[in-house]
């Protein structure tokens, strides 16, 4: 009892919540509230900001949540819930860890003596402008950390509410420091069954045009393309066509692999809601990766259509003092 009484004395980490989870459920969770959207959120502490990555386009991430409310069916990072001992399901979208203390942890990780400017990766795991950043405003505070220690950085989201942080991405575009990619798959309405609590596509495309408006160096990233839901040619064509209406450019694309310990979840997710998908997917992926001839299909579809559309992509006006685009675009 005394052990978990200890618990309660202090501000929980990561571990702290895996041997609670483990021991007692999520129902244990001391100080879990649930909101609007009914999710529980937990705060909890971080012992650095920065996490170092291996055999990556880039060598440091930040994340300042764990878990996402946009609940995508998808997303490679339901895997990371089982060392919370928690399950890659429906408890990846329902229980939202916060980093309370990311800000000062990002703090003390950028001082100058400690840290010699390179790219950091935000959003690779979770949604940094996923609703409840609106309350807790941590990616913000992290960005203006990082602008000021002139630290590159490349944003992945699916959240409008990026264009809130478009005056501090802005000033980091203009010194070549800052590329925003919004994730926009298909604007085709199986987007509802894909990502179900994300924000509409044509809404993300606007942000897109309001970013750029801005001065921020932003985009689209069509990805995942997902095999059976939005890689039928006239999908495709139709999220290009939107994007060529906006005056947005896609900044890549790719097709949907599946990792292990999220495969469980997005198979189970087919059994529910396509069925007779199962047995194409079961040829399809073999491995995390899928037919290698039916990517290379794919991608030349969506490459010839940004062609037609003229989506390509935008080089920077001057050239980009350090890189920012660590997601490869090879169409």
């Amino acid at each position: 009892m005394s052990n978990q009484l200890h618990l309660f004395e202090q501000p929980l980490t990561t571990r702290a919540v895996a041997a609670l989870v483990k021991a007692q459920g999520v129902d244990a969770l001391p100080s879990a509230q649930r909101r609007a959207d009914d999710a529980r959120y937990q705060e909890v502490t971080c012992r650095s900001a920065l996490n170092r990555t291996r055999g990556m386009a880039f060598r440091w991430t930040l994340n300042p949540y764990r878990g996402c409310t946009h609940a995508c069916q998808y997303c490679f990072a339901r895997r990371y819930q089982s060392q919370l001992e928690m399950g890659a399901g429906d408890q990846f979208s329902s229980y939202i860890f916060v980093k309370a203390n990311v800000v000062a942890a990002l703090a003390r990780e950028l001082s100058p003596r400690r840290w010699t400017p390179e790219l950091v990766a935000v959003g690779t795991a979770t949604d940094p402008y996923q609703p409840i950043e609106g309350h807790y405003k941590l990616t913000r505070a992290c960005l203006e950390l990082l602008d000021a220690a002139n630290t590159p950085i490349g944003v992945v989201t699916k959240g409008p509410m990026v264009v809130r942080d478009a005056d501090i991405l802005a000033r980091m575009s203009a010194r070549g420091l800052a590329t925003v990619y919004v994730s926009v798959p298909t604007i085709d309405p199986v987007w509802e069954r894909l990502e179900p609590g994300t924000a509409p596509p044509l809404q993300r495309l606007r942000a897109v045009r309001h970013l750029i408006d801005a001065g921020v160096r932003a985009g689209v990233l069509m990805s995942p393309l997902v095999p059976g839901f939005s890689t039928q040619p006239s999908r495709i064509e139709a999220t290009l066509a939107a994007m060529a209406e906006l005056d947005v450019p896609l900044m890549g694309g790719n097709v949907l692999y599946l990792q292990d310990g999220s495969r469980d979840h997005f198979l189970q997710f087919l059994q529910a809601e396509a069925p007779h998908l199962l047995e194409k997917y079961a040829r399809l992926y073999v491995g995390k990766y899928p037919d290698k001839a039916y990517a290379s299909q794919v991608k030349s579809v969506l490459a010839a259509l940004r062609a037609r559309y003229a989506v390509t992509r935008r080089t920077p006006d001057k050239d980009v003092r350090h890189k920012t685009d660590w997601i490869a675009d090879d169409l």
